[in-house]
């Protein structure tokens, strides 16, 4: 591999161009750092991630200045949380905060690329479609080197961003292999048009071995995104011989899930299943080997709390901002920033993470969900709780 030794200098890199890596590059870019954004995919891309943004993302996005663009370009609003579960269909009213606004949802190929333009727009750097292959501790702060093709680049930065996909593979700290177990949670997604789902739901999906959501996303689609468990799946495969895994993964949803059944009765599917993983819910070190994480790979909730995006662009907000209230000299500053941003994240997500590995547990086994389904349907405002729970309402970016 041809090699080129001329540097380039950064104020931060920030490795990952989704909405965690592109929000940071936002926030320190208007701040004024000099930021560079490397990215190994191109854009625009689908992702198995789901697409729903909460409402207490919305006053970040009109700060990042995207907000006129993703209501634009949204799905319908979601007013009311469902239950999808054997033959239950019960619904309840989202919570509304102070704002009393709600989230919707948006493909992942036009928000991704939304938020990235806008962080170009705003003066950050792009190395796309570079790979970061490995980083190294100078006096002022880390090396990283950068491969495309046959060539490689390095980069300097006295500051280093990791927010990458919690799943992808690589050779940085926080990519570390793990060996397969058959309860890996392994991720699916699908677009569907022609659905019968309600335009202002977003239902729950509970059944043996995994769980899901839809939603309604924009151009007319409903998003389908589940997680199931690697065991499940291989049963799941074997009952369907020659069929696509997606497709065997819908056919065990549908045996389990009337409300799915009639929602996507006479629905076409749009383009192939996607699938990744497997996930890695939990709670990991905010800084480490001195890079900073954020995004999924800070931490992440079971997707079955719909708070994924929404998390990993308020924990790099929240990062950017503590970066950005210490300036660009290292000594010192950085060591502060880590502090602030720990505790920042482990106030504002870690009661998420955990709520959502409860309800995660329970939808994931028909003995322990099932008794509770007569006490939901009765009091479906238990619905409502749960989404309180999850971080419907908790605005962090308006809290701090």
């Amino acid at each position: 591999m041809a090699r080129q030794r001329r540097a380039v200098s950064y104020d931060a890199l920030i490795i990952g161009a989704g909405p965690a890596g592109a929000t940071a590059a936002l926030v320190l870019a208007k701040a004024g750092w000099s930021v560079a954004i490397v990215e190994r995919a191109a854009f625009p891309r689908r992702k198995v991630c789901g697409e729903f943004i909460s409402a207490t993302s919305l006053p970040l996005l009109h700060e990042l200045g995207v907000a006129q663009e993703f209501l634009a370009r949204a799905g319908p609003e979601v007013r009311r949380i469902g239950l999808f579960a054997g033959e239950e269909i019960l619904s309840a009213a989202m919570p509304t905060g102070a704002g009393a606004a709600w989230g919707r949802a948006l493909g992942r190929e036009h928000l991704d690329l939304m938020m990235l333009d806008a962080a170009v727009r705003a003066g950050a750097t792009l190395w796309q479609p570079w790979s970061a292959v490995a980083l190294t501790p100078t006096r002022a702060g880390r090396t990283c080197t950068v491969a495309a093709k046959d060539r490689t680049r390095e980069l300097l930065a006295r500051a280093v961003i990791l927010a990458h996909g919690s799943w992808e593979p690589g050779r940085l700290p926080s990519q570390a292999a793990r060996p397969h177990h058959p309860s890996d949670l392994l991720a699916f997604k699908a677009h569907f048009t022609g659905s019968a789902l309600a335009a202002d739901l977003m239902p729950l999906l509970v059944f043996p071995g995994g769980y899901g959501g839809m939603v309604h996303s924009d151009g007319g689609r409903v998003t389908l995104s589940c997680c199931i468990r690697r065991d499940v799946l291989q049963r799941c495969r074997a009952q369907a011989a020659g069929v696509p895994a997606g497709d065997a993964v819908l056919r065990h949803i549908f045996a389990s899930c009337a409300g799915v059944r009639d929602a996507l009765a006479r629905a076409q599917r749009v383009g192939a299943w996607l699938s990744a993983g497997p996930i890695r819910p939990g709670i990991r070190p905010r800084h480490a080997d001195g890079a900073f994480f954020a995004g999924n790979s800070a931490g992440e909730a079971h997707p079955i709390v719909a708070e994924g995006i929404s998390m990993a662009m308020q924990s790099a907000w929240l990062l950017a901002r503590a970066f950005a209230a210490r300036g660009t000299e290292p000594q010192g500053g950085h060591a502060a920033a880590a502090r602030d941003y720990a505790a920042a994240w482990a106030k504002h997500f870690a009661p998420r993470v955990r709520a959502a590995s409860v309800f995660a547990h329970v939808a994931m086994r028909p003995d322990k969900a099932r008794p509770l389904l007569p006490l939901i349907r009765t009091f479906p405002a238990i619905l409502t709780l749960g989404a309180r729970l999850s971080g419907k309402i908790t605005q962090v970016v308006a809290a701090a």
